[in-house]
């Protein structure tokens, strides 16, 4: 199969630097979802924090299917794992099934640049080089409006977005109201997401397939 070869240098003007946030976990702590379609459960998804000094550890786990008896109609699972040394990504890798197709990507830091493999939607190979500053599409760091590029976590690509800050709003989180950040990004899909005092990262809500999809924050 043809291996893509792809340069960062596609990216001049576009790639906006990943949001410095003020979000700290602490080791061993999880941010932790229930995923809803409509009223009904969907799955899961969960970033778990593992600290030493300046090196985080955050993992990702997703695990979203739709059954009707016996019988799946839809299944998505997500593993990722992202190295950070302070606000600098060092190394990025995820495996990834969605619609019956599996992803991998695996990224290491050089110098200012990712080195990736990474594979299409129709799996197919692609090497590339990206800013090692790009944000990740895995929304607990939160984005920068003025981005419009970012890293997708699926695939190692890069993915066009349009960021729109919303504004503040009072929600419940977990039994409790609170003050929330809301911002919408939308690329493949439009996603809505919402962002505690700390940076923390509550609430997410989108349309897929007609239906809405809600993540309610929950204890680990």
């Amino acid at each position: 199969m043809k291996r893509l070869m792809i340069s960062a240098a596609v990216l001049p003007f576009l790639a906006g630097s990943a949001l410095a946030t003020d979000f700290a976990p602490q080791s061993g702590s999880v941010i932790a979802f229930d995923v809803m379609r409509g009223d009904s459960p969907m799955g899961t998804h969960t970033i778990t924090f593992e600290r030493d000094g300046d090196r985080l550890v955050a993992t990702t786990d997703v695990d979203l299917r739709v059954s009707f008896g016996p019988v799946t109609f839809f299944r998505y699972e997500h593993e990722a794992r992202e190295v950070w040394m302070g606000d600098r990504l060092v190394s990025f890798s995820s495996e990834t099934l969605k619609d019956g197709n599996d992803l991998e990507v695996a990224a290491e830091r050089a110098g200012d640049e990712l080195a990736i493999d990474g594979m299409t939607y129709e799996e197919e190979p692609v090497s590339l080089t990206l800013p090692a500053t790009l944000a990740l599409s895995s929304h607990w760091r939160g984005y920068d409006p003025e981005a419009s590029v970012i890293f997708n976590t699926e695939t190692g690509q890069e993915m066009e977005v349009e960021i729109e800050e919303v504004g503040t709003e009072t929600i419940t989180v977990m039994g409790r109201e609170i003050e929330a950040r809301r911002i919408r990004m939308a690329g493949s899909l439009t996603v809505d997401l919402w962002y505690g005092p700390d940076d923390e990262w509550v609430k997410c809500a989108f349309e897929a397939r007609g239906e809405t999809i809600t993540y309610v924050r929950r204890d680990a």
